[in-house]
């Protein structure tokens, strides 16, 4: 892959000097940010002052008691000496982030400090602006930039955005932020196929007859029809989150060492797949949608979308690739299944015309966790019972990180394998595009159950959908 020319100087690998949060007064600061903060200072992975940047009428110690408000909503009794060595590391900035007098103001907190890392919490309008004042105001140098998704609503605002950010900051500089890149049992992925014999050689096209990725929520939209509404099913977790779980699946091994090594092979995988052909979509809208707040009268949003996907390379040319992901679903579950052919019915077996497939389970939400499906012999010596070899993440691992406690302690430390590259994520736009643009009306569903009817000709000749692993 190839760079372009930018005029900022990136720093070199190391811990970062100081990190700055733009939009620290959100959301997403309180749900996650404070107390992933509060994990790593705990930990003692935090060596770093930390400047948050907003627009509200805060100082640091106002901040810094909304920072221990944070912490009793998500922690419960933090440690108080621990809240006390984060909250020395806290200042504030007050100011508008597209005004120069902000950028005076953050210059002067910062001092000398020379390896910078700013992490972009502001709505996606905003990511170029910011990245050209830090730039403008000369503070670009020497630094790395984490943004938050989405990047881009389509190809084309994905590209413009790319080619903003790199008139002026170079792409090893920019740090896509993706939460479930963080999660465990996806970090798992990587070491389950590539680090164990035992798996990988039935990793393809010649044992595997489908593969599922499937996302459900047993909640609607609630509060969030504002956010929501322009966003969708697809956008929202498709093109990202599942996409990016789907390219740890299905990639080959990177030959050696080091981020770009990883991303080419992902890459590698997104190049093989063809733009998703519509008719093997299915988009879905929960019953009571159209009532939200927030929600446009008449809103084509889906809630709910299944697609087939193909990869068109050695490893696995004809294996149909399904993904499903809703709301107002019958449970919670995000996991990705292989499911393997049939075995051969043989009558000394006594076994059944259709014997179901194996199976192998990655539950990535909730409680991860590893399950292969096999058959034995029957209890009482007649027939055949499935069995469960079930591999608890948390039981045989210990307490796992959170994602945003994972992700700023990488980026912080200058370990960049977690954060998506531009080509990537320019090709999952192209992979996604013609549905994008062509958005037909979706089918009505009622809550508490598993989507529009329609979803199940997708899997039509296939095992079917199948329900999560949540027992």
């Amino acid at each position: 892959m190839t760079t372009r020319q930018a005029r900022s100087k990136r720093p070199d690998a190391g811990q970062v000097d100081i990190f700055v949060i733009f939009g620290i007064s959100g959301d997403l600061a309180k749900k996650m940010t404070f107390p992933s903060l509060y994990r790593l200072e705990e930990n003692h992975k935090l060596n770093c002052p930390i400047v948050g940047v907003a627009m509200d009428d805060w100082t640091t110690e106002s901040l810094i008691e909304h920072m221990k408000l944070s912490l009793s909503n998500t922690i419960g009794q933090p440690d108080t000496k621990v809240v006390d060595r984060l909250a020395r590391r806290m200042h504030y900035v007050r100011g508008d982030f597209t005004a120069d007098s902000t950028y005076h103001d953050l210059a002067k907190v910062m001092g000398t400090a020379k390896r910078k890392l700013y992490y972009l919490e502001i709505p996606p309008v905003l990511f170029a602006p910011v990245v050209e004042a830090v730039a403008k105001n000369g503070l670009a140098d020497e630094s790395f930039f984490l943004i938050e998704k989405p990047f881009g609503h389509d190809l084309a605002s994905a590209k413009e955005l790319n080619d903003r950010l790199h008139a002026v900051v170079d792409e090893q500089q920019i740090l896509r932020i993706d939460h479930f890149l963080g999660k465990q049992p996806v970090l798992d992925l990587f070491y389950l196929r590539f680090a164990n014999s035992l798996l990988e050689p039935l990793w393809n096209r010649d044992h595997v007859a489908a593969i599922q990725v499937n996302m459900t929520e047993d909640f609607g939209v609630e509060d969030r029809g504002s956010f929501y509404d322009p966003v969708g099913a697809l956008r929202d977790v498709v093109q990202n989150h599942l996409l990016q779980v789907l390219a740890l699946v299905l990639m080959e091994a990177p030959s050696q060492a080091g981020d770009n090594a990883l991303w080419d092979k992902k890459a590698d995988v997104f190049r093989a797949m063809a733009t998703v052909d519509p008719s093997q979509v299915i988009r879905g809208q929960y019953e009571g949608y159209q009532g939200v707040p927030g929600v446009k009268p008449g809103s084509m949003t889906e809630t709910y979308i299944a697609l087939r996907l193909a990869v068109d390379n050695w490893r696995w040319e004809g294996v149909p690739i399904f993904l499903r992901a809703g709301k107002a679903l019958a449970t919670t579950a995000t996991e990705v299944r292989l499911i393997f052919r049939h075995p051969p019915k043989l009558s000394s077996l006594e076994l059944p015309r259709h014997l179901s497939p194996n199976q192998i389970i990655l539950r990535i939400d909730p409680e991860p966790g590893l399950r292969m499906t096999l058959f034995s012999k029957g209890a009482d010596s007649s027939g055949s019972d499935e069995v469960h070899l079930d591999l608890p993440f948390a039981q045989e691992l210990g307490r796992l990180p959170e994602p945003y406690q994972l992700l700023i302690s990488h980026a912080l430390d200058g370990n960049h394998s977690l954060f998506t590259r531009e080509d990537v994520v320019e090709e999952t736009w192209r992979i996604l595009d013609p549905l994008v643009h062509n958005v037909t009306r979706p089918l009505g569903y009622k809550r508490g159950g598993w989507g529009p009817e329609a979803a199940n000709t997708l899997v039509r000749g296939h095992l079917g959908w199948q329900a999560p692993w949540t027992d």
